[in-house]
């Protein structure tokens, strides 16, 4: 779902005339991946642009090969197909130095439909030279052409002066969204059925799904309501092992998911379960939890297990607690994102944690259950030196924090601390919530934090 408050501009065009460049110019910033290599951009990505106080959403598409049978150009096509029926204005992105081509032609027929809202846009134009050659691109149909260098950003202004004249105007009555918003980031190795699942959860296909792993190269964001509250759904590019990433389009692709991961408050691991949990996955968690991030793990592919008896997800809980033994308190699902079997749980699970990483336990219960705890089992070192614990207050939610002033926070072990975190979960349970605890002597500057 996107903000229905702002018109909507669709980039369209054959690969490689520079859509994804546009694009960018136009973000002001380098979000859409950009490379030599054809059909780099593959799924539909939105961006907010702005210019001359219009307030407009630009979307990047993959390039249309018309004629093509390969299950990959289907699938752009698709997507391309649902950003013309969304947009408000389609810019329809030619380049000079080819010139017409016959993909050009067919695209135009596409567009033919929706010819009252194409705007014909000829890109890589340099100098006054390339301006005329301008006057072919009338053979499309939808007349006056307008040259610029996106990559240069030649006429770029005169461009977007253009744009915002002639881009229509939405009601701006609807009351603006204030709904709490909560980020999902889902992640895992390629192939694992990201893409298929957020499909799923949306009933339409959102994003392009292949059985080629590595299909989704952006990081996108989807928004879903549900119980009044608005979930950001982020598929991004599957991870792979660094040594397996080449420098360009996965490179970018790899550091873009691990931006997805930082800016999420919510992580999905997504695992295969008709395959061996790897070290990928482990560092993947094991990132998430040292950003303090909330997470869910599911276990996707569920249909493909044969046999299933009543203690088999038992089984592979416990083979996963086993790999992931610093995940106990992450809660697990298994599903099949193909067949839909149990996706309906995902966003009651997402609400969830998102309700455990906000809970906030008062000084006084803390403490009464803390020195309860502490007297059972004190904190010792091996110098013999005497650790008293003070008191321990609740200072944030998401994630839950908790300080402990004591008089020696040095000496209290790192056997110590995951006591002390496990006692609270034992007690307050935080399912999902990443615990932070920080240790503060009287006169300590510098806090020591536990990750």
């Amino acid at each position: 779902m996107i903000d229905k408050n702002k018109p909507i501009v669709a980039i369209v065009g054959r690969p490689n005339v520079g859509k994804s460049t546009l694009f960018n110019r136009l973000a002001r910033k380098r979000s859409a991946i950009v490379d030599f290599e054809e059909g780099v951009t593959r799924d539909r990505k939105y961006v907010i642009a702005e210019w001359n106080d219009r307030s407009f959403i630009i979307v990047d598409t993959g390039g249309i090969v018309p004629d093509s049978a390969h299950d990959m150009d289907k699938n752009i096509r698709l997507q391309a197909k649902i950003a013309i029926e969304q947009a408000d204005l389609i810019i329809f992105l030619t380049e000079v130095k080819t010139g017409i081509t016959d993909h050009d032609l067919e695209i135009a027929k596409i567009l033919s439909a929706h010819r009252e809202k194409v705007f014909l846009v000829v890109n890589k134009v340099d100098n006054e030279k390339d301006e005329l050659d301008l006057f072919e691109f009338y053979n499309l149909g939808f007349g006056e052409p307008f040259g610029i260098a996106a990559n240069s950003g030649r006429n770029s202004g005169s461009f977007l002066d253009e744009l915002t004249k002639i881009l229509p105007v939405i009601d701006q009555e609807e009351v603006i969204d204030e709904r709490e918003n909560i980020k999902v980031c889902i992640v895992g190795r390629p192939n694992t059925g990201k893409s298929s699942l957020i499909n799923k959860i949306f009933g339409e296909d959102t994003v392009i799904v292949t059985d080629i792993p590595g299909t989704t190269r952006d990081s996108i964001d989807l928004d879903y309501i549900y119980q009044d509250k608005r979930i950001s759904f982020i598929d991004t590019a599957g991870l792979r092992k660094k040594n397996k990433i080449k420098y360009g389009v996965e490179y970018f692709s790899s550091m873009r998911t691990i931006d997805s991961i930082d800016r999420a408050d919510i992580i999905i691991l997504m695992l295969d379960v008709s395959e061996e949990f790897s070290d990928q996955d482990q560092k993947i968690a094991a990132y998430a939890q040292r950003k303090y991030k909330n997470m869910i793990i599911i276990l996707n592919k569920w249909d493909l297990i044969e046999d299933k008896e009543t203690n088999t997800f038992k089984k592979y809980v416990m083979e996963l607690r086993r790999t992931f033994p610093f995940l106990e308190y992450v809660p697990i699902l298994s599903i099949s994102a193909l067949t839909g079997q149990r996706v309906h749980k995902i966003p009651d699970m997402i609400l969830n944690v998102w309700a455990e990483s906000h809970r906030r336990v008062s000084t006084s219960q803390l403490n009464d259950f803390m020195e309860k705890v502490i007297q059972r089992k004190p904190p010792t070192h091996s110098t013999g030196k005497h650790i008293k614990v003070y008191y321990v207050t609740q200072q944030a939610t998401n994630p839950p924090t908790f300080i402990f002033f004591c008089n020696q926070p040095a000496l209290i072990t790192e056997n110590y601390r995951r006591f002390i975190k496990n006692k609270i979960r034992e007690e307050f349970k935080f399912e999902g919530a990443t615990i932070k605890l920080i240790l503060r002597g009287k006169t300590d500057d510098v806090p020591h934090i536990i990750y």
